[in-house]
């Protein structure tokens, strides 16, 4: 009897015991002890079990396709290796089936036997449920460690992983950090686009795995956060300070967002000492006379006391910051919304939450339309086959074979077309709460 192997690690289990060296040599030890023989051995090194974007789990089962009648199992060192997806599971062992192959487990005491296929089911049930629960786990890990200011993610061009005893998460990168600080004071300064990238790629910049940098990878770099030395998370929904230097200062790092969304050379030469946190309603803040934009200062009483003011930039105006900051709380109380406007606010919400269910419904509905146009397809060779001998057994068997391993896979697309539920009513509730 003849079996084919698969390894399955994701990048942490490669310095644990679950290494591809170590599954290998039990798999091959369980061949020898149940006589069979290996022909091929399978490996996905680093990738993820919850995704049937497997290359070499995907050769593994075009080769069991072809080569039915000459293999009988499949062998792997745990079920979790396979898959921690039940509907996957029982998917691709309802293929193999088919195809007269097994599936075996170095470690579980699985067969065709009933209890042995029970066992299957609940072993296949409780590695979905493992997966679900570390899913759970790390998200709220990574959440914990990015409020408390931690990078949990690659470090970005321009740094290195920092030491988590000495505090900083991410530390500066000697050799391309100064290139990332060029990049800022260059783009400020005037230089755009392909002259600035030719600039920075001569001086050594590039991405993160060593590859030239394209235009739109810089973009993205001098519209991110992280070198002003903020965490900003959208899945997470954070943004808070980091426990790390940031390579730019926040007035450069400013200047340039605001060149990114106004480019025009004028727009340029005006953007400077925008931000300041003594006096945060500069620039919002308009002169009644002449509507130029106020700034602030500090002037110096009697005694050494400062005192803060806003003025026009022209001279036609001057207040007091206490006075002005006051009236702007004031306003920003009448602009809270009135309860009529939270009803127009859910009913605009949830309105585009059934848009976007719709949207999510026409994909599910596509990807069980294609599933039942393969088993029509699957039920015609069969027919073809069976009842009029049009075409012969070994025809028919490749055709059938490809279709049940199409069904399966466009079954799993299926499972994944799935829209999670959300409580959007709890959540416009919470936002009509915290506002109120």
């Amino acid at each position: 009897m003849r079996a084919a192997i698969y390894c399955r690690v994701s990048t942490v289990e490669q310095a644990s015991n679950l290494s591809l060296p170590t599954q290998e040599k039990a798999c091959r030890e369980y061949c020898a002890r149940h006589d069979y023989v290996v022909d091929q051995v399978f490996v996905d090194a680093g990738e993820s079990a919850k995704t049937t974007d497997r290359p070499e789990f995907l050769r593994l089962l075009q080769h069991c396709r072809k080569h039915t009648g000459h293999l009988h199992a499949v062998v792997v060192y745990s079920l979790t290796r396979f898959s921690r997806n039940s509907t996957d599971h029982h998917a691709i062992v309802s293929l193999l089936r088919g195809l007269g192959i097994t599936l075996r487990s170095v470690t579980e005491p699985i067969d065709e036997s009933p209890s042995g296929r029970l066992m299957e089911g609940i072993l296949a049930a409780m590695a979905q449920f493992d997966n679900d629960v570390r899913s759970e786990r790390v998200l709220a890990g990574m959440k914990a460690a990015v409020e408390r200011g931690r990078w949990v993610w690659p470090p970005p061009v321009g740094y290195l992983k920092g030491d988590a005893r000495a505090g900083a998460s991410l530390v500066p990168d000697p050799a391309s950090s100064t290139i990332v600080r060029e990049a800022f004071e260059r783009y400020a300064g005037g230089m755009i686009g392909r002259e600035l990238l030719e600039h920075l790629t001569a001086m050594g910049l590039r991405t993160r795995r060593g590859h030239r940098m394209h235009l739109k990878r810089l973009y993205e770099l001098l519209r991110h956060p992280v070198y002003a030395g903020r965490i900003r998370s959208l899945a997470l929904g954070l943004e808070i300070p980091a426990d790390f230097a940031p390579l730019v200062s926040e007035e450069l790092w400013t200047r340039v967002q605001l060149q990114l969304n106004h480019p025009s050379r004028a727009a340029k030469a005006a953007m400077v000492h925008l931000n300041h946190r003594d006096f945060p309603l500069r620039r919002f803040v308009r002169c009644g006379q002449c509507g130029g934009g106020f700034t602030g200062s500090w002037s110096k009483g009697r005694g050494g006391r400062r005192y803060g003011f806003y003025h026009c930039i022209h001279g036609h105006a001057r207040v007091p910051r206490a006075r002005l900051e006051a009236a702007f709380l004031e306003l920003l109380d009448t602009l809270r919304p009135r309860p009529e406007y939270w009803a127009v606010l859910r009913a605009a919400v949830l309105d585009t939450w059934r848009e976007t269910r719709k949207g999510a419904g026409a994909t599910l509905a596509r990807a069980r339309h294609t599933v039942s146009e393969l088993e029509a397809k699957l039920a015609r060779v069969e027919e073809a086959f069976l009842y009029r001998g049009s075409i012969d057994e070994p025809t028919y068997r490749a055709h059938r074979d490809k279709l049940r391993e199409d069904i399966a896979l466009a079954k799993m697309k299926e499972g994944e077309a799935t829209l999670e539920e959300l409580d959007v009513e709890g959540l416009l509730a919470f936002a009509e709460h915290a506002l109120a």
